[in-house]
């Protein structure tokens, strides 16, 4: 006979189990919005008549919504509470994906993916605050982090594979429905397995001024260097971007040290905390660029079909989900930030064994290697960074943590882009420069581990640590 003690945690673990999976398959959707259109991109282009330019906006609009608002969601979700910021979030990006697979124009595709973007800066963070609620201790909340890190680089590298399946059996347009299924069934669900917010808190204000600088800022800052691998660095069209966006950025942090209720905190990013950052953004980075560059080299240089591309893809995809499972715990066992540092040395091999690529590179040879070595590194980075990066994180925070985190995984990708391409156009020949700026990508994952680990011994007080992790 299970004893009544015995009873309760059992159901207190399955509503846990409940609660995880469907913040989880949300947020592995909402990263897989970013990647939606990314192989896809030729179709749209032609069904639209768009050029380069155009098709940069059809990619980036998403991204440009949800990293610039994402800071505001978490102080929406802090102040009003995750639960409502969470259901009005899903139904702001659910009716924006139906809208977007309707679209009867290019005009409209791009407001319809912004719009999505609005959404998914409301549900992230308010998804981190639920997951917070869902497992108030600190032992168990670290548990719930480690794999949590992970579940954001399955729904992008998801979003490659599936995009390709469904482009050449159905249409560009039915990737918007995976959104809307998503969204349907989490409204569905989330007033009996996800938990209730606790009450508002009435006396902390919203910081309008500051959310309206850092969402410019950032909004400026990122559409400036996703223009840079198209019109280059010194272009009028990049620099003024770049050049606002930086000074509204500088703007904010001035205008947060004197807010009564300020949008970032002064101190909140505290070196620790910033190791788990930078950990997020390289991870991140690392998945956009290659998935990015895999469809390009492999559809425009060796002319492979869109569903070619996705099954070729697909081992580190399988490698990235057994890694996942076997990160998490690791967190536990050896530390968060042992593991970080040897997912960036990790992650630096598979660099390394890719930057071997040319035009005539055998796939099973020359490219397989890479594909199943990356992720296993990326696996790791993304479980440590995430308990590094909300260790010790108050509940009421608990938003503000998860917008921060996910600005990171937003911007990582598009910094990322920025470098990596203007590395490449370093060299005459554009295979060769994907060689070179692969192999100047994982020198800095070395740099970046030797970084890291400065950065996470940084504290001015004792550390107050979660349960899960050792130094």
């Amino acid at each position: 006979m299970i004893s009544q003690d015995g009873g309760a945690s059992y159901a207190h673990a399955a509503r846990q189990r409940r609660a995880f999976f469907t913040l989880a398959i949300v947020q592995a959707t909402l990263i897989f919005a970013i990647t939606l259109v990314a192989v896809p991109l030729p179709n749209i282009g032609k069904e639209f008549g768009l050029d380069t330019a155009s098709l940069i906006l059809v990619n980036a609009a998403y991204g440009l919504a949800f990293s610039g608002l994402l800071l505001f969601g978490g102080r929406l979700a802090d102040r009003f509470g995750g639960k409502p910021v969470f259901i009005a979030g899903l139904l702001v990006f659910g009716g924006a994906s139906a809208a977007a697979a309707l679209s009867p124009s290019f005009l409209a595709l791009i407001a319809m993916r912004f719009l999505q973007g609005v959404g998914a800066s409301m549900v992230a963070p308010a998804a981190l605050s639920l997951l917070r609620g869902a497992f108030p201790e600190p032992a168990a909340f670290g548990r719930a982090m480690a794999s949590w890190g992970s579940v954001s680089v399955l729904g992008a590298t998801a979003g490659t594979v599936i995009s390709g399946v469904m482009i050449t059996w159905l249409s560009w347009r039915w990737m918007f429905m995976v959104p809307v299924a998503v969204s349907a069934f989490a409204l569905l669900v989330q007033r009996a397995w996800l938990p209730a917010s606790p009450e508002r808190r009435g006396a902390e204000g919203l910081d309008l001024g500051g959310a309206v600088l850092a969402t410019a800022g950032i909004s400026l800052s990122s559409y400036g260097l996703i223009l840079t691998g198209e019109a280059g660095w010194l272009s009028s069209g990049v620099m003024l971007p770049l050049l606002v966006g930086v000074a509204l950025l500088l703007a904010f942090f001035m205008v947060e040290r004197r807010a009564d209720s300020p949008l970032l905190p002064p101190g909140f990013i505290a070196p620790r905390r910033l190791a788990g950052l930078i950990g997020v953004m390289l991870a991140a980075a690392s998945m956009g660029t290659v998935s990015f560059l895999w469809s390009l080299y492999l559809q425009q240089v060796r002319g492979w079909t869109p569903l070619w591309t996705a099954l070729g893809f697909l081992p580190y995809l399988l490698v990235l989900i057994a890694s996942s499972r076997i990160a998490a715990p690791l967190t536990g066992r050896i530390g968060a930030t042992r593991l970080l540092q040897g997912g960036l040395a990790i992650g630096a091999v598979g660099l390394a064994l890719l930057a071997g690529l040319d035009r005539h590179s055998a796939y099973l040879t020359d490219l397989l290697p890479g594909l199943i070595v990356l992720p296993i590194g990326t696996a790791m980075m993304f479980a440590s960074s995430a308990v590094i990066a909300t260790s010790d994180v108050p509940p009421h925070q608990s938003g503000l943590a998860g917008g921060v985190m996910n600005t990171a995984m937003e911007l990582g990708p598009t910094l990322g882009m920025a470098i990596f391409m203007s590395v490449a156009a370093l060299r005459a020949d554009a295979v060769e420069g994907y060689a070179w700026a692969l192999g100047t990508a994982a020198g800095a994952f070395v740099v970046a581990a030797l970084l890291v680990g400065k950065l996470a011994r940084m504290r001015s007080a004792p550390e107050g640590r979660l349960a899960t992790e050792k130094l």
